[in-house]
């Protein structure tokens, strides 16, 4: 069966050329006239995609082809734009950039997998005609590759976009669909490698007021709506997203999200949610002990960021520190492990984490971690399975510190990335796992039925000390009840 979805890929010659503020502004823009917009991001990014949530009022999901097969991306985009009248997917890198010599896991690719217009943006500073010599580049670089428009960004003058825009609408025969001056008082500062992560942002709503701004004053606004609904309708015959056996009765599962902990994929936490699990959210600045739970998960973020508030809340910490002692099933990634740690040296300033795994982190100023990982399980856990191959990626300027090796044994060898020291990632105590990886559970179909499983478990013990209530659980799942790791 075939099905309509509108829409359109962002994307660019380069990173840094203005592919989300663009997007922001095209998705604000849209809403404002009462358009549902379904918001993506390629790749595994998680600051862009926060802020394209944000404006669009929606989740934003990740599309990305080296943590997802191609079949789990079209059951995805397919399942999450259902209800959108347009979709706005947002690249990264160069339109070719990939992992190998054939461009694999390139916006290019995405963008044919999902059979998508693109819309490329092009830095015209200090060139005239090249540009077209660029575009028509890449045109012939993949002729498959539906590039239906060019923005151009950056613009001098009048006189450099009169002769831009005419070079490439003869040349390439596509449309310039918008061009952009050279732009002041950007409120969108970066930190790292991308956007400051809105949570921090104070006026979040008024950076994305000023992209839509952006956007409306510079591109052709109907020339990119008919783009979008000119695409070729999908072929809507996949299985689509599978349903997942649900435990009962429902396991409570924390998730720390605040200033310091909030990165979490949707579907992270949708497939939790699927597999019966509720969700309570707590707050490791604020709060000052932890509800009664089955099960946790901490995820990234930037604690460097909030160091002193956690370490000054003593009393989450003493408290997360007994459950794990006690054996509660915890599950955290990058800064979650950090949270975990004994220390954060941060500027010159040590301050005391949770002191639950023996080791320490110092930020660098250089990335210590960055890009695609693939780890091999070599020892036993709560949550995969040992022989195992685990894809994911990892973002961290933090260094790891550990000065009992042997205490402190890894759980993953890296085969791609950097984890912990270029050859381990993960650390685990009782029924907690902690690693510099994130993966991304669209691609991974165990990991969230193991937590959700191990916390059902533990509702089971509670009622057979208790009331008689039955969890049926689901077969399968690959774990056992031993306590594993330090």
């Amino acid at each position: 069966m075939l099905t309509l979805r509108p829409r359109i890929t962002i994307a660019a010659l380069k990173g840094g050329s203005g592919k989300t503020i663009f997007s922001l502004g095209l998705i604000s823009s849209w809403l404002k006239k009462g358009r549902a917009v379904a918001p993506f991001k390629k790749g595994p990014d998680f600051i862009d995609a926060g802020w394209l949530a944000l404006a669009a009022r929606r989740p934003c999901h990740n599309l990305d082809p080296f943590l997802m097969s191609r079949e789990q991306i079209l059951d995805s985009f397919l399942t999450r734009s259902a209800d959108a009248e347009v979709s706005v997917i947002e690249g990264n890198r160069g339109l070719y950039d990939g992992l190998d010599l054939d461009g694999c896991c390139s916006t290019a690719e995405l963008a044919k997998s999902l059979r998508s217009p693109v819309v490329v943006i092009v830095d015209v500073t200090m060139v005239t005609r090249t540009a077209a010599a660029l575009v028509m580049g890449c045109q012939k670089f993949d002729p498959e590759l539906k590039i239906a428009g060019v923005i151009l960004n950056r613009v001098a003058g009048p006189r450099q976009e009169s002769l831009v825009r005419s070079s490439i609408e003869h040349y390439c025969g596509i449309p310039v669909v918008g061009s952009v001056p050279k732009l002041r008082g950007d409120l969108f500062p970066e930190r790292h490698m991308g956007l400051i992560p809105y949570q921090e942002r104070r006026f979040a709503e008024k950076a994305i007021d000023w992209a839509a701004t952006v956007v409306e004053k510079s591109l052709d606004m109907a020339a990119l709506w008919r783009l979008a609904n000119d695409a070729v309708p999908l072929r809507d015959d996949a299985p689509g997203i599978s349903t997942l056996d649900r435990f009962s009765p429902s396991p409570r599962i924390g998730i720390v999200r605040d200033s310091s902990f909030w990165f979490y994929y949707p579907e992270n936490l949708g497939q939790l949610n699927d597999l019966g699990a509720t969700l309570i959210e707590l707050d490791s600045i604020r709060d000052s002990t932890l509800p009664d739970l089955d099960a946790l998960y901490i995820g990234g973020g930037f604690p460097e960021t909030q160091a002193e508030a956690l370490a000054d809340n003593k009393a989450f910490k003493q408290a997360l520190k007994e459950r794990i002692e006690d054996g509660l099933p915890v599950y955290a990634e990058c800064g979650g492990l950090m949270y975990l740690g004994d220390y954060l040296l941060v500027d010159g300033k040590t301050y005391p984490m949770a002191g639950v795994l023996p080791v320490s982190f110092v930020l660098e100023k250089k990335p210590q971690g960055h890009g695609y990982t693939v780890l091999e399980v070599l020892r036993q856990n709560p949550y995969f399975e040992v022989g195992e191959t685990v894809r994911g990626h990892e973002f961290h300027y933090s260094k790891a510190v550990m000065e009992d090796s042997e205490k402190a044994k890894a759980i993953f060898k890296v085969l791609r990335g950097w984890g912990l020291d270029g050859e381990r990632d993960g650390l685990c105590r009782k029924n907690l796992l902690a690693m510099y990886t994130h993966i991304h559970a669209a691609g991974n179909r165990t990991w969230a039925a193991s937590l959700v499983g191990r916390a059902a478990r533990r509702v089971r013990k509670k009622n057979s000390r208790g009331s008689k209530r039955r969890i049926d659980m689901p077969r399968n799942l690959g774990y056992t009840e031993k306590s594993h790791g330090l």
